[in-house]
């Protein structure tokens, strides 16, 4: 295993459970626990942590590893000639003109991935100085990348679809990540943008909350975390990392970025999400384009179920975090006493497994009612979003009818909770409608991908797995 250079540096994460006078660390995504030794507790005192001898490295690789602990980046430079950027196209030549325009004196190459105005595309490509690779024939973006990776001769590579503007200095921050040697794949915050002066509420609604924006928490990036995925609007990479596990799969016009981040993390690489780089995706400007594009996303899950197996559950609840959910969004006088009884039963289990001499019933009940709160909100996206058309026949009629009907009114009120903390500028109107129509379209999506299929896989729930809980052992 590549090490950690000399030098690197690394800050534990904010929110962390300590225990024992910080010695036990507890947090992470998914949560870990790791018991420090007295070096380890003195190199962290401060709360950043510098590589400089193996032992130093291997504390700094498993903080990494748990989300424990987040690269500093500080004083990091990478050669702006190492980088190539890949842009592939399909006509819209005004939204490329923009894209190369922000990326100012990066080498791209850009892949006319059979346009049907293959000149207007040329034209804006010559205007730039850049490099033009024309396909005879579509093969979607996935194939397009490949073929621009085919050609790159630079150790490094940045894929900037042509509806995204991100700058050349932004790539290059990007790139620093990748000092890590196990570190294969980076990508930043993609947040939506609205190019029209005056745009319609669900533009604004699709610019606060964008399928592709994945939130403002740094992360190691694996499925079952935080962040299980990055979006290929706008990624940067090692070519060799990439060409070792045969890049995009061409074969996969929806999900192909999901796919590789997966491929490559199950190569024994690392994948990083770093939201304090933004990136600039054009909104849709038709509701029917919209809600088609959400739909579109959904519909890759089948064929990852069929890749990855339960890597994509929508959900993963333990039984009694599952009934503790449950009882809280029915709203009920025993929804308190039941709740409380699973986040106990929770706490118990968690508390001989703990490697926690001391507060060991503290820290086990501080997770315990984290777990419940990250319970509530998958079962109200169970019934929102992934499983909704149960949720609506359930709700029409039958013996389930009332207390379905009470479950999807709290779950659509911790949804807007959330989704209104997280983005306080949306209006609370357009929030409502724009989540509601968001869930609809990526749900039918689902359905669709999983009929068409024969697959029900990527709608099952999964149960939490159990390395996650158990102690990660002494670290230094």
């Amino acid at each position: 295993m590549p090490s950690l250079p000399l030098g690197f540096r690394v800050r534990l994460r904010d929110g962390l459970i300590r225990a024992e006078g910080g010695r036990v660390l507890v947090g992470g995504s998914p949560t870990r626990v790791v018991r420090l030794s007295d070096r380890a507790l003195s190199l962290l005192a401060a709360g950043t942590l510098t590589v400089d001898d193996r032992a130093t490295a291997r504390l700094a690789r498993r903080l990494l590893d748990g989300n424990l602990a987040f690269p500093v980046l500080d004083g990091t430079a990478v050669p702006r000639r190492d980088l190539t950027v890949v842009v592939p196209v399909r006509d819209r030549a005004d939204q490329l003109d923009r894209c190369l325009a922000a990326l100012a004196d990066l080498p791209v190459i850009v892949v006319d991935d059979g346009s049907v105005d293959p000149d207007a595309v040329a034209r804006v490509v010559r205007r730039h100085d850049h490099t033009l690779l024309p396909l005879p024939i579509n093969v979607g973006p996935a194939g397009a990348r490949n073929a621009g990776l085919a050609v790159v001769t630079t150790p490094l590579v940045a894929f900037v679809d042509s509806d995204v503007t991100v700058t050349a200095d932004a790539l290059v921050d990007l790139a620093r990540h990748l000092s890590d040697p196990r570190t294969a794949l980076v990508g930043p915050q993609v947040v939506g943008a609205s190019r029209g002066d005056r745009p319609s509420w669900f533009e604004r609604y699709d610019a606060a909350a964008s399928s592709l924006d994945l939130g403002r928490q740094e992360s190691q990036v694996r499925a079952g975390a935080e962040v299980g995925w990055l979006p290929s609007a706008c990624l940067v990479a090692r070519c060799d990392a990439l060409r070792v596990v045969g890049g995009f799969d061409a074969t996969l016009r929806v999900a192909e970025d999901v796919d590789l981040v997966w491929r490559l993390i199950d190569a024994g690489q690392v994948v990083r999400y770093d939201p304090k780089v933004k990136a600039g995706h054009d909104v849709r400007t038709s509701m029917r384009a919209w809600l088609a594009r959400k739909f579109v996303y959904g519909s890759g899950g089948a064929a990852l179920a069929e890749r990855h197996g339960d890597k994509i559950a929508p959900a993963r609840l333990s039984a009694p975090m599952a009934i503790g959910a449950a009882a809280v969004l029915q709203r009920r006088w025993w929804s308190l006493p039941v709740a409380g009884m699973a986040a106990a039963a929770t706490a118990q289990a968690l508390t001989s497994r703990l490697p926690v001499a001391q507060d060991d019933a503290r820290v086990a009940a501080g997770l315990a009612v984290r777990g419940l709160g990250w319970a509530v909100r998958q079962e109200s996206g169970l019934l929102l979003r992934h499983w909704w058309p149960l949720t609506a026949l359930a709700a029409v009629g039958g013996p389930l009818s009332r207390p379905v009907r009470r479950a999807v009114v709290s779950a659509i009120a911790v949804d807007l909770y959330v989704f209104l903390k997280e983005r306080p500028d949306v209006h609370p109107v357009v929030a409502l409608v724009g989540r509601r129509l968001d869930d609809l379209a990526y749900g039918s999506g689902l359905w669709w991908g999983a009929i068409r299929r024969r697959s029900a896989g990527c709608l099952a729930v999964r149960r939490p797995a159990a390395a996650a809980a158990r102690p990660a052992g002494r670290a230094a």
